[in-house]
């Protein structure tokens, strides 16, 4: 069984296990209940968090999640120490699978613009982005060049 897996399960027993009045809600009898124990918003409201986020770690996304959200979701839950840590345990171990990234496509300025740098011939220039990065720059204005003077284009 993946970690996903493991989590969501994990996270559905544990709030299948509680009834409301276990968790001290007022109940409205509007007839039966759909589900047995706490429904996911109840567990929301418990915990501290949004509906949305509360769904998105049941559905056994942990990545992010922080440890006070890990606490207010084992006091909601009513966790005893061992589940505690099992459910710890199972957020680190979808931790260790480290993220992956889409990697920018490299930014680049336009002709014009690096037509107007290699025209700025007597002094050195660059082109950043709003990181810092230099996108493009004249001659002197390339790395081996020691000072450069930076133009603003656009905002």
């Amino acid at each position: 069984m993946d970690t996903r897996s493991e989590i969501r399960e994990f996270l559905t027993s544990r709030r299948a296990r509680i009834t409301p009045e276990q968790a001290g809600l007022r109940t409205y009898s509007n007839g039966p209940r759909r589900v047995s124990g706490l429904r996911r918003e109840e567990v929301a409201l418990l915990a501290g968090v949004s509906i949305a986020y509360y769904t998105k770690l049941e559905r056994g996304d942990t990545s992010g999640v922080s440890e006070t959200v890990l606490e207010s979701l084992a006091r909601a839950l009513q966790l005893d120490e061992a589940e505690r840590a099992h459910l710890f345990d199972l957020a680190r171990a979808q931790r260790t699978s480290a993220p992956k990234r889409r990697r920018r496509a490299g930014q680049q300025v336009r002709p014009s613009v690096q037509r107007v740098l290699d025209a700025m011939s007597g002094v050195p220039a660059y082109v950043r982005n709003g990181r810092g990065d230099i996108l493009a720059a004249n001659r002197l204005g390339r790395p081996s060049s020691r000072s450069c003077t930076p133009i603003r284009l656009g905002r």
